[in-house]
C-alpha cells in the first residue's frame, strides 16, 4: 500500500461500526445545508478574510463560498473558478480543502471524485503569501471500501495527495 498515513487512517476508520454515525455529525442529511467541517477543530472560526490573513494563531475561515474562493485565488494561488469548502491556518501554513461525501461507485460519483482531485491540483498560480499552502481533499463514503473500484485504487496508489476523511481532519491539522 503506497497511500499516505492520513489515507490509511481514513480507510481504518471506515471499517469501524460507528463510521456512518460519526459522518452524519459532519455531513447533514439535508443537501441544502452546508457541511460542518469548521466545527470541533478547537480553534477560532473567523468570518472576515482580512482577519484570517493577518491572524497569528491557528484559525479557520468560514465565510461565503465566494469570499473563500476569492481568498484562495488572490492569496494562495488557486486557479479554478470554483469555491473551496475548507480554509484553515495552522502553524503558519494554509490548508485548503474540497469536501465530498461519495455514496456510490461510478457515474456521477466518479465525476465528483475527479472534481475533488482536480481542486487539489489547482494551486499553480502566483500566491501572495510566503506561507506553505497545503491542498487537501476531504472525502468520505464508499471510496474507503476495499475493492477494485476506481476511487479506492486511486487513493491507495497516490501517496503524495492529501486525501482523507473529515473524521481525521482535526488530527491532521494538529500534526502540522
Amino acid at each position: 500500500m503506497k497511500n499516505n498515513y492520513w489515507t490509511r487512517q481514513s480507510i481504518e476508520f471506515a471499517q469501524q461500526k460507528n463510521y456512518l454515525d460519526e459522518l452524519f455529525k459532519v455531513y447533514p442529511l439535508n443537501p441544502n445545508l452546508r457541511r460542518e467541517l469548521s466545527k470541533s477543530q478547537g480553534v477560532p472560526i473567523l468570518k472576515d478574510s482580512n482577519k484570517f490573513l493577518n491572524a497569528d494563531e491557528n484559525c479557520i475561515l468560514n465565510s461565503s463560498d465566494n469570499s473563500m474562493q476569492i481568498f484562495a485565488k488572490d492569496f494562495l494561488g488557486f486557479t479554478r473558478y470554483k469555491g473551496v469548502d475548507f480554509l484553515a491556518k495552522f502553524n503558519n501554513k494554509y490548508i485548503v480543502g474540497e469536501a465530498k461525501f461519495l455514496t456510490d461507485f461510478g457515474g456521477h460519483q466518479n465525476a465528483q471524485f475527479n472534481d475533488a482531485l482536480s481542486s487539489i491540483h489547482s494551486f499553480k498560480g502566483k500566491k501572495q503569501v510566503n506561507n506553505e499552502v497545503i491542498p487537501v481533499t476531504i472525502l468520505d463514503g464508499v471510496l474507503y471500501i476495499k475493492g477494485k473500484n476506481k476511487m479506492h485504487e486511486y487513493i491507495i496508489n497516490h501517496h503524495k495527495d492529501n486525501i482523507f476523511s473529515a473524521l481525521v481532519l482535526r488530527e491532521f491539522l494538529y500534526s502540522l
